[in-house]
């Protein structure tokens, strides 16, 4: 597939985000950045064609969104949707999580991450609810697959 052509504005744009990205964003980059999850290699702030993704691995075509308050809004959604569309019509899969999935549930999200990323998941996940203890062992046997 061929590379589209990024404009000037979309990569200045790209790195003013990298440089102000929410808790949430720096909290789940922390797991993805340096091939630390499943060494899949993740870009963040991204940007691709006339967007920019919060987090994208290259290797198996998934876009990672996490979306604060402005995106539960009819408007958001609606751009959200072609979005994620113009994602798909470049082979990509996009998982959206909330700031709050993030900040509450981190373990849930990496391995939801964990889980899409691997060939053959299915084109839409749940995400898994935070285990009750530290032997949520669920994690770990992801980790071991990897």
């Amino acid at each position: 597939m061929p590379h589209d052509e990024v404009s000037r504005s979309q990569r200045t744009r790209a790195k003013q985000l990298r440089r102000a990205m929410t808790r949430a964003e720096t909290l789940l980059w922390r797991h993805l950045k340096a091939h630390r999850l499943a060494r899949l290699g993740f870009r963040r702030q991204a940007p691709m064609g006339d967007y920019i993704a919060d987090f994208v691995a290259h290797s198996c075509k998934l876009v990672v969104e996490v979306d604060g308050e402005s995106h539960e809004f009819a408007a958001r959604i609606r751009h959200d949707e072609v979005r994620d569309e113009w994602f798909a019509s470049r082979g990509y899969r996009v998982l959206r999580f909330t700031n709050n999935d993030v900040m509450k549930n981190l373990e849930g999200v990496v391995l939801a991450i964990l889980q899409a990323a691997e060939p053959g998941a299915p084109p839409s996940l749940a995400l898994p609810r935070k285990g009750g203890g530290n032997g949520d062992s669920g994690v770990s046997d992801g980790a071991e697959e990897a």
